[in-house]
């Protein structure tokens, strides 16, 4: 005989989904969506699905994707009870992605999935999101929250992002001009940004390290566990800004694979990079890192951006005015290196 045969009716509640919470999460969250909407959107959260026109100002639109996740620094986040700029990076991840194309982001979704919905939890974390959109100048404009009872870690939530942005077609960045002698051009990162976290947890667990505690080498009190957690870098108003008025041969999102693996993905075959890491001040999260794992310079540059979050390629007659531009539009840019020719079987980015 079934269990249940002779007791109360079974739910979806029992079994461990809330519509309830749902519908709160989402009337919770209307708000931060408004704040990003865009010209451009004809209909967003609470449909189906969302309307989005291209903009008027295109001539040939062409559209531009991206996906990613934010990794196991969310481990980081459960740990510290701090959900409210994880969204931040959520977004980064994508924005940054699609912009190394020229891309102006339009409007972004989110996934987020757990055991059991937290409302209070669900809205820090969209919040952190919408956060996010604005400072990239996209629309929030949907998502879906799941709940996997019985299916998923109890406390623990996952992210997925997508986004999508536009660039007119003659002006979309491919990397086909890039020549020998142009320069690299650095912006500063915030900090790891959001890859190489399954390195740092492993760093964490083998040196016993209280997150709670001063990071050295900073001023002020900054605590280690902040610095790890510290966002996402968005680049897209700035770079944006700068595309406009000079042109950029190529770009880089330094993100897993770090400065190796990143910086030549968009060069033509038979040409490398190289860089010098004396260039810019390392911040000192990297420098704990290094120290407290006992990393070699070559596994820092291959893990992490080493406090580059996203390179440039101009021609060298354009990087001083380029640089300068950046830095008035509040990057910390610098010039890190060349473009050189290599032969085969040689390493496509050198970093010393």
């Amino acid at each position: 005989m079934p269990r249940n045969a002779s007791g109360p009716p079974l739910s979806y509640r029992e079994a461990g989904v809330d519509i309830d919470a749902g519908d709160a999460l989402v009337e919770k969250i209307k708000p931060y969506a408004r704040r990003t909407l865009r010209p451009e959107v004809l209909a967003g959260i609470g449909g189906f699905g969302a309307l989005v026109e291209l903009p008027k100002r295109y001539r040939a639109p062409v559209l531009v994707a991206g996906t990613d996740g934010v990794g196991t620094k969310l481990k980081l986040a459960f740990a510290l009870d701090k959900h409210d700029t994880i969204g931040i990076d959520l977004v980064a991840m994508s924005v940054n992605d699609i912009l190394v194309q020229g891309a102006e982001p339009l409007f972004f979704l989110d996934y987020y999935v757990c055991e059991r919905l937290d409302v209070a939890v669900a809205s820090e974390v969209v919040r952190g999101i919408a956060m996010g959109c604005e400072l990239a100048g996209c629309a929030l404009i949907g998502g879906e929250t799941a709940e996997h009872p019985k299916a998923f870690v109890p406390g623990e939530y996952d992210l997925a992002g997508f986004a999508v942005g536009v660039v007119e077609k003659d002006r979309a960045i491919d990397g086909r001009t890039v020549a020998e002698g142009d320069t690299l051009l650095g912006l500063a990162s915030s900090g790891p940004h959001s890859n190489g976290f399954s390195l740092i947890r492993r760093i964490l667990e083998a040196s016993g390290a209280d997150l709670a505690r001063p990071l050295p080498g900073v001023t002020g009190e900054q605590t280690l566990g902040a610095a790890l957690l510290e966002p996402t870098r968005i680049y897209v108003k700035s770079v944006l800004a700068l595309l406009s008025e000079l042109n950029v041969k190529a770009m880089a999102h330094i993100t897993g694979g770090g400065l190796s693996e990143n910086t030549h993905r968009m060069f033509p075959d038979g040409l490398g990079a190289r860089i010098d890491s004396a260039r810019w001040p390392r911040p000192p999260i990297f420098d704990w890192l290094q120290r407290t794992g006992r990393l070699s310079a070559a596994e820092m540059h291959r893990v992490f951006n080493c406090g580059i979050g996203m390179i440039l390629v101009v021609a060298p007659d354009r990087a001083e005015a380029a640089r300068a531009r950046l830095s008035a539009l509040g990057e910390a840019a610098y010039v890190i290196g060349r473009v050189e020719r290599i032969s085969s079987g040689e390493s496509r980015t050198v970093v010393t």
